[in-house]
Protein backbone atom coordinates (compact mmCIF):
# COMPACT_ATOMS: atom_id res chain seq x y z
CA UNK A 1 0.00 0.00 0.00
CA UNK A 2 1.58 3.22 -1.12
CA UNK A 3 1.71 6.06 1.34
CA UNK A 4 1.52 3.95 4.49
CA UNK A 5 4.69 4.07 6.55
CA UNK A 6 5.35 1.86 9.52
CA UNK A 7 7.30 3.22 12.45
CA UNK A 8 10.65 1.54 12.83
CA UNK A 9 11.21 0.01 16.25
CA UNK A 10 14.72 0.05 17.74
CA UNK A 11 16.57 -1.06 20.88
CA UNK A 12 19.16 1.14 22.55
CA UNK A 13 21.32 0.81 25.64
CA UNK A 14 22.21 4.01 27.47
CA UNK A 15 24.93 4.22 30.11
CA UNK A 16 24.45 7.43 32.09
CA UNK A 17 27.54 8.72 33.93
CA UNK A 18 27.80 11.24 36.75
CA UNK A 19 25.92 11.71 40.01
CA UNK A 20 23.00 9.54 38.97
CA UNK A 21 22.43 7.25 41.96
CA UNK A 22 20.55 8.35 45.05
CA UNK A 23 18.90 11.22 43.14
CA UNK A 24 15.67 9.48 41.97
CA UNK A 25 17.18 8.88 38.52
CA UNK A 26 15.61 5.42 38.10
CA UNK A 27 12.13 6.48 39.18
CA UNK A 28 12.28 9.62 37.04
CA UNK A 29 13.52 7.63 34.03
CA UNK A 30 10.66 5.15 34.38
CA UNK A 31 8.15 8.02 34.64
CA UNK A 32 9.57 9.68 31.51
CA UNK A 33 9.70 6.40 29.55
CA UNK A 34 6.11 5.47 30.45
CA UNK A 35 4.95 8.97 29.49
CA UNK A 36 6.65 8.51 26.10
CA UNK A 37 5.24 5.00 25.59
CA UNK A 38 8.63 3.26 25.64
CA UNK A 39 9.47 -0.20 27.01
CA UNK A 40 12.55 -1.61 28.72
CA UNK A 41 14.18 -1.09 32.10
CA UNK A 42 16.50 1.10 34.15
CA UNK A 43 18.90 -0.06 36.86
CA UNK A 44 21.88 1.08 38.90
CA UNK A 45 25.26 -0.35 37.92
CA UNK A 46 27.72 -1.28 40.70
CA UNK A 47 30.18 1.26 39.21
CA UNK A 48 27.88 4.18 40.07
CA UNK A 49 26.40 4.63 36.61
CA UNK A 50 22.83 3.94 35.50
CA UNK A 51 21.97 1.64 32.61
CA UNK A 52 18.82 2.11 30.54
CA UNK A 53 17.64 -0.53 28.06
CA UNK A 54 14.90 1.00 25.94
CA UNK A 55 12.78 0.00 22.95
CA UNK A 56 10.41 2.01 20.81
CA UNK A 57 10.28 4.31 17.81
CA UNK A 58 13.59 6.02 17.10
CA UNK A 59 12.13 9.53 17.30
CA UNK A 60 10.64 8.79 20.72
CA UNK A 61 13.78 7.11 22.05
CA UNK A 62 15.69 10.24 21.01
CA UNK A 63 13.47 12.23 23.39
CA UNK A 64 14.46 9.94 26.28
CA UNK A 65 18.14 10.18 25.28
CA UNK A 66 17.86 13.98 25.30
CA UNK A 67 16.16 13.88 28.72
CA UNK A 68 18.83 11.53 30.09
CA UNK A 69 21.53 14.15 29.45
CA UNK A 70 20.17 16.10 32.43
CA UNK A 71 17.78 13.70 34.22
CA UNK A 72 15.93 14.72 37.39
CA UNK A 73 16.80 17.97 39.25
CA UNK A 74 19.30 16.44 41.71
CA UNK A 75 21.26 14.52 39.05
CA UNK A 76 24.57 15.76 37.64
CA UNK A 77 25.01 13.91 34.34
CA UNK A 78 28.51 14.07 32.85
CA UNK A 79 28.10 11.70 29.86
CA UNK A 80 25.60 9.41 28.14
CA UNK A 81 26.85 6.50 26.03
CA UNK A 82 24.30 5.20 23.51
CA UNK A 83 24.60 1.92 21.61
CA UNK A 84 22.11 0.17 19.37
CA UNK A 85 21.20 -3.47 19.97
CA UNK A 86 18.72 -6.15 18.98
CA UNK A 87 15.03 -5.88 19.87
CA UNK A 88 14.00 -8.10 22.77
CA UNK A 89 10.27 -7.36 22.92
CA UNK A 90 9.87 -5.67 26.30
CA UNK A 91 6.20 -5.16 27.17
CA UNK A 92 6.56 -2.52 29.91
CA UNK A 93 9.16 -0.23 31.44
CA UNK A 94 10.42 -1.26 34.87
CA UNK A 95 12.97 -0.43 37.51
CA UNK A 96 15.36 -3.29 38.15
CA UNK A 97 17.50 -3.75 41.24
Amino acid sequence: MAGIRTKEMKHYTLIVHGKVQGVFFRASTREEAVKLGLTGYVKNNPDGNVIIEVEGEVEVIEQLVEWSHHGPPLAKVTDVEVTEGDLTGYTSFEIRR
